[in-house]
């Protein structure tokens, strides 16, 4: 297990924007009186996106305010979960997969797109566009490799359409999320090769069968 700290540059103060402190209360008001504690993980998240994806004392103090809760309880939360940034990162927050299937499929491969357009990890570069990081399963094996950026996934990655989705991204052009390649979804690639006979891949070939048979 790393050892998660705070950064050591931190702002002066952190407040919710109106709006998120409305998304709170309402969050906060839907569990019962003694156990608003129960909020602070989605209290950390708003905090956290609000504040260019990353948690600073003072956010991680005004959540403990307004639940009521000594400080290092939420500290313990924050520190503990690695969905919480505890540093600055970049505008576009990569996390790529490193977990066996995306390995088996290529990870390596993305990591050197990485290390030659952003730098090393967990370090924002020089325009604060990118940083990145290492992480484990994201959940789409069957699309890998693939990456989280702030929050989309972007799979079925090949070094040269990564290269060319950090380039649209830092030139501010729009971007598709999910596959690279046109899957759909997590089907095989070109389409379904199972059950096309009883289904079809309109999904009527059971109304097709059953026709032929009645005739």
């Amino acid at each position: 297990m790393s050892v998660r700290r705070l950064a050591e540059k931190q702002p002066d103060s952190f407040e919710f924007t109106p709006e998120n402190k409305a998304w709170a209360e309402k969050e906060i008001a839907k569990y019962p009186p003694g156990r608003q504690a129960s909020a602070v993980i989605a209290l950390l998240w708003r905090a956290q996106k609000q504040n260019a994806y990353w948690l600073s004392r003072p956010a991680i103090e005004k959540v403990a305010e307004m639940l009521d809760m000594p400080k290092i309880r939420v500290l313990e939360v924050a520190t503990f979960y690695t969905m919480f940034n505890l540093e600055p990162v970049g505008r576009w927050y990569v996390q790529l997969c490193g977990t066996t299937p995306c390995m088996l499929r290529g990870a390596e491969d993305i990591k050197a797109v990485l290390r030659k357009r952003v730098g090393e990890p967990d370090h924002v570069t020089a325009d604060g566009m990118f940083s990145w990081s290492e992480v484990e399963c994201l959940g789409a094996c069957c699309n890998a490799p693939m990456v989280q950026i702030n929050d989309d996934y972007y799979e079925d990655l090949t070094p040269e359409n990564f290269l060319k989705l950090l380039d649209d991204l830092a030139a501010g052009r729009p971007v598709k999320t999910g596959s690279q390649i046109g899957r759909v979804s997590s089907e095989p690639v070109g389409g379904l090769t199972a059950l096309t006979t009883l289904y079809g891949s309109d999904g009527k070939g059971a109304a097709k069968a059953a026709e032929k048979a009645g005739a």
